[in-house]
């Protein structure tokens, strides 16, 4: 019998509103007190946010001028450099339990990895891993960035997957610390413009990780209104 992943859809919400939610469950989770392994689906007001690897060159523009654009910039716990999120860009964060899994951080950030070139292979697009980095490529772009954070082999932070995300906001920084990085998305690769391509994203990529960690999927209200 599979352990059921409960996924819940947050709609559009401000970055910090969702890193407390997170930081609550994962706590929740550490104490016993959430059984479930969770997946929160979200997209965010634009913002970028500094990994614990973040070096300040990687961020030229600097925190206020970027608000003055309209962008947050936020300091989190999760790995990595500096990364965008905004309106168009699907993010994953995943509340697990690793010792239900596998206890090896390298294993669940392949899976991850595994997990994105699936669903973007049942979208039409065929994409892979870059030798060096963390994230998924496809024909020499990237598509999906990845920084998580670990406590008590509980998981959160996540994935970001450029659905139809305004690609521009990445030249405000060296995004995930990469320069010369192309950025792409869903919406480029495929051609698509649709308004289904964000629904059948969603889909393809709940199913990918629940076909990866042998999850059973429950979808659940949101826990944010």
């Amino acid at each position: 019998m599979k352990h059921r992943l409960v996924v819940h859809d947050l709609g559009k919400q401000p970055y910090l509103r969702v890193l407390e939610l997170q930081r609550s469950l994962a706590r929740g989770r550490i104490a016993g007190e959430l059984e479930d392994d969770l997946l929160l689906l979200v997209e965010h007001e634009p913002v970028v946010t500094l990994g614990r690897g973040t070096r300040p060159q990687n961020i030229p523009l600097g925190a206020p001028a970027l608000a003055r654009k309209g962008v947050e910039v936020h300091e989190v716990e999760r790995g990595g450099d500096v990364t965008f999120h905004g309106p168009g860009q699907l993010v994953g964060y995943p509340i697990l339990d690793l010792r239900r899994h596998r206890a090896d951080l390298h294993w669940y950030l392949r899976s991850l990895e595994t997990l994105l070139i699936a669903g973007l292979d049942t979208l039409g697009i065929t994409a892979g891993t870059n030798p060096g980095f963390t994230g998924v490529w496809t024909r020499g772009r990237k598509i999906a960035s990845i920084g998580i954070h670990v406590k008590q082999w509980i998981t959160y932070h996540g994935f970001a997957l450029n659905v139809s995300t305004d690609l521009t906001y990445f030249d405000l920084i060296v995004p995930c610390g990469i320069r010369d990085v192309v950025m792409t998305s869903v919406a480029m690769e495929s051609g698509r413009t649709d308004s289904a391509l964000w629904t059948d994203t969603r889909q393809a990529v709940t199913e990918a990780f629940a076909e990866v960690f042998s999850l059973e999927v429950i979808q659940a209200e949101p826990v944010l209104h």
